[in-house]
């Protein structure tokens, strides 16, 4: 028994999002009928072609193959447009994570000047920050901070970026500018909740300042920029962040600039995807044209 073409563009959109009511929403079908036509293609193809997964679901050995197939199939119908001119490839929904800094200053400009030439093109951002995982389902791309240890996917080095201690301008001259690590430890520190840290790489202030006290603790490095500013304490924020307000001074840079890496994670399948491929080369080249930005360079 043969495969039903129809079946497998539903798996297709399937294994991208990892989610069955993602994608029964995304073709305009019920969760039911995408289940009953998964089952149907498992049985044409005689084995399981997804898996349970954290969050979702994962593609097996056989559904990578029928994904292959399936892609095809997709590219052939994309090709039925308008003879006076050629589909655009870059079309479809693409998913990714990143921190909040890099989501917000990184991804969206370079989403939104892709997104001017493709149209077609969406782009879903979660913000998070957290280790790479190790399964991926439905997610097309993974940004995170230090080197991932991961399997059965692609890690690309983006760049760098640093971080600084920053009080407000108010708040030191109330409380005084400090000129020295010993007299650092004697303000308290604005930053990330620590027992929800999942970053080794982001734990540089309880290391190299371990005296100095919590003041006020976020999972949003938002949360840590305005909290510095409004006066909660010395934050340790990433420069490229820190330097855009004119009200907050960085503190001992000589002593405090931590560099550390942003790592891109893939699926292995994703690359083929013009979408992804589009949405990756973007985010690199953004990445590059704010690299003195990201280093602490950038001029005010």
């Amino acid at each position: 028994m043969k495969p039903n073409p129809d079946d497998l563009l539903i798996f297709l959109a399937v294994s991208r999002s990892g989610k069955f009511t993602t994608a029964a929403q995304a073709l305009g079908l019920n969760h039911t009928t995408v289940s009953r036509r998964i089952a149907a293609l498992e049985k044409a193809l005689g084995g399981r072609i997804l898996a349970r997964a954290a969050g979702g679901w994962e593609v097996t050995e056989l559904g990578a193959d029928a994904v292959l197939v399936a892609e095809r199939i997709e590219a052939a119908v994309g090709a039925l447009g308008p003879s006076d001119r050629a589909p655009d490839p870059i079309t479809g929904v693409v998913r990714m994570t990143a921190t909040d800094g890099f989501s917000a200053y990184i991804a969206a400009p370079a989403v939104a000047r892709l997104r001017r030439e493709h149209p077609g093109l969406s782009v879903e951002i979660v913000t998070v920050t957290r280790r790479a995982l190790q399964q991926r389902s439905g997610l097309d791309i993974e940004v995170v901070v230090g080197t991932p240890q991961v399997h059965r996917a692609e890690a690309v080095r983006l760049g760098e970026y640093r971080l600084g201690m920053y009080a407000s301008r108010t708040y030191l001259a109330d409380n005084g500018t400090p000129s020295s690590i010993e007299e650092l430890t004697q303000h308290q520190l604005v930053y990330f909740v620590d027992s929800m840290l999942q970053v080794d790489d982001l734990d540089a202030p309880r290391r190299l300042v371990p005296t100095m006290r919590d003041g006020l603790s976020s999972t949003n490095v938002f949360v840590h920029v305005e909290a510095t500013r409004a006066g909660a304490g010395v934050g340790f924020l990433p420069c490229f962040m820190a330097d855009r307000h004119a009200d907050l001074v960085r503190l001992l840079p000589s002593d405090f600039a931590e560099l550390l890496p942003y790592w891109m994670v893939l699926r292995p399948d994703s690359m083929r995807r013009p979408a992804v491929a589009a949405v990756v080369q973007a985010l690199r080249e953004e990445t590059e044209n704010r690299r003195e930005e990201l280093l602490g360079t950038w001029a005010k």
